[in-house]
């Protein structure tokens, strides 16, 4: 059985014509914190992907260098590229004991990539993981519905919001843009 990711917060978004991804920067050992300013979300091909995780930090490594490899493999295709991950993930005997999980923002497509072997892409466009992950889509889903901000500032005061709330989730936050 796997333990609930207790370890941060990624948020991301695609809003009008503009995809934007962020995290926020705390680290936790147990119920310590042991860095505030840690990045979470890296840029792959060329900024035309952004991926975040949450988990372990070794096991998210792990995970994102499989995602790139996979990215490569199969040209760029992200919807081939995260389905082939979490096969691999599922099946693997190494891979399936790892704890993390990743958000996927391109251009185009928002997805969610689980250990448990689950692809989701969500019909409005917006993926949230990590411990905080689940106010910081509430806040998200009501600033798209209420306020003219943009993807950018959305993920960002979506996941202040979260720094808010969860203990696990801090307010140093990086966001980046997907590249066109």
């Amino acid at each position: 059985m796997k333990r609930n990711i207790k370890s941060t917060t990624i948020l991301g978004i695609i809003h009008k014509g503009v995809a934007a991804i962020g995290g926020d920067g705390q680290v936790t050992l147990g119920n310590t914190v042991m860095k505030h300013n840690s990045v979470k979300i890296r840029k792959l091909l060329s900024g035309k992907v952004v991926v975040g995780f949450a988990g372990s930090a070794a096991d998210a490594f792990t995970l994102l260098g499989r995602f790139e490899e996979k990215l490569e493999q199969y040209s760029g295709n992200v919807s081939r590229a995260v389905v082939e991950l979490a096969k691999d993930w599922r099946t693997d005997k190494y891979l399936r004991r790892l704890e993390a999980m990743l958000a996927v923002v391109s251009e185009d497509k928002t997805f969610v990539v689980s250990g448990t072997g689950d692809v989701i892409e969500p019909d409005d466009n917006i993926v949230a993981i990590g411990s905080g992950g689940m106010y910081a889509l509430a806040a998200a889903k009501m600033l798209v519905k209420y306020s003219d901000l943009s993807a950018e500032e959305i993920v960002h005061e979506a996941l202040k919001t979260a720094s808010e709330i969860c203990i696990y989730t801090n307010d140093k936050i990086n966001v980046e843009v997907v590249e066109k």
